[in-house]
C-alpha cells in the first residue's frame, strides 16, 4: 500500500522540523537574491534550492483517515521483519526509507503510559543491531492491555521528537511524534495476536492494520 492509498485531504509540514527547514530555506533565498547581482552565488543557490525543496518533500505529513483495526501500523514504511519475542509477544520491525512520511502514528487508541529516550549507536536501520540505537520507548494503555512501540534512529536519523508525553490521552492513528530522517519503528503485539502483515509488505502509518482479526 502506498502513501497515495491514504488519500490525504491536504499536505502540512510535521511539527519539530524548523531547526532544520527553516536555515536552509533562508540561505536559498538569500543566495538567489545575491544570483541577480553576481551570477556566480548560483553555484550555491540551485543546490540550496533543490535542498530546500527535498527537504518540504521529505518533512510532509499529509492528513489521514485512520483504517480499520484493532492495531494500526505506526509508520510509513515496509515490513523489514517480524519476530516471537520470549515473552509471548511479536515484534514488528518497520523500515522507514528517506521517501517515507516520516511521521509517526498511535497504533491503537488509550493512554500514553510512559515515554522513555534510550541512549545508542546510529547503525544503519535495516542492521540485525540496529535496536540498539538511540531509540524512545512508548507504552500505551489500551483495550488490549500495554502496547509497546520504539522509534529508532538509524545512521542518518539523529534526532527523535515525541509529540506526547506520558499522562496523555490518544486516539488511534493520531501523531506522535518524528523521527528526523527517519529509519525504524517496532510495533509489540500482545500475546494471543497473529500479524496481518508479512516480511517486504508496505504499510501506511495509521491506515494499515497490522493485527489479524
Amino acid at each position: 500500500m502506498s502513501d497515495d492509498s491514504a488519500k490525504p485531504s491536504r499536505i502540512r509540514l510535521a511539527r519539530g522540523v524548523s531547526p532544520w527547514l527553516l536555515p536552509t530555506a533562508a540561505t536559498a533565498a538569500a543566495t538567489a537574491l545575491l544570483t541577480r547581482k553576481d551570477r556566480r552565488w548560483a553555484l550555491a543557490a540551485v543546490p540550496l534550492s533543490a535542498l530546500t525543496g527535498g527537504m518540504l518533500w521529505f518533512f510532509r505529513d499529509p492528513d489521514r483517515t485512520p483504517g480499520e483495526g484493532r492495531v494500526l501500523s505506526p509508520a510509513d514504511g515496509v515490513v523489514q521483519s517480524i519476530d516471537p519475542w520470549p515473552d509471548g509477544r511479536t515484534r514488528v520491525a518497520i523500515f522507514m526509507s528517506p521517501l517515507n512520511v516520516h511521521v509517526n502514528r498511535a497504533p491503537l487508541a488509550g493512554n500514553v503510559a510512559s515515554v522513555q529516550h534510550v541512549a545508542g549507536g546510529f547503525l544503519p536501520a535495516f542492521n540485525k543491531d540496529s535496536d540498539q540505537n538511540e531509540r524512545v520507548v512508548w507504552h500505551f494503555e489500551t483495550t488490549l492491555g500495554d502496547i509497546e512501540m520504539v522509534q529508532i534512529a538509524g545512521a542518518v536519523a539523529r534526532r527523535i521528537v515525541p509529540y506526547l508525553s506520558a499522562g496523555a490521552k490518544v486516539a488511534q492513528g493520531e501523531r506522535i511524534g518524528l523521527i528526523r530522517f527517519g529509519s525504524r519503528v517496532d510495533i509489540y503485539l500482545p500475546e494471543g495476536i497473529s500479524p496481518a502483515v508479512s516480511v517486504g509488505e508496505k504499510t501506511v502509518a495509521g491506515v494499515t492494520r497490522i493485527d489479524r482479526g
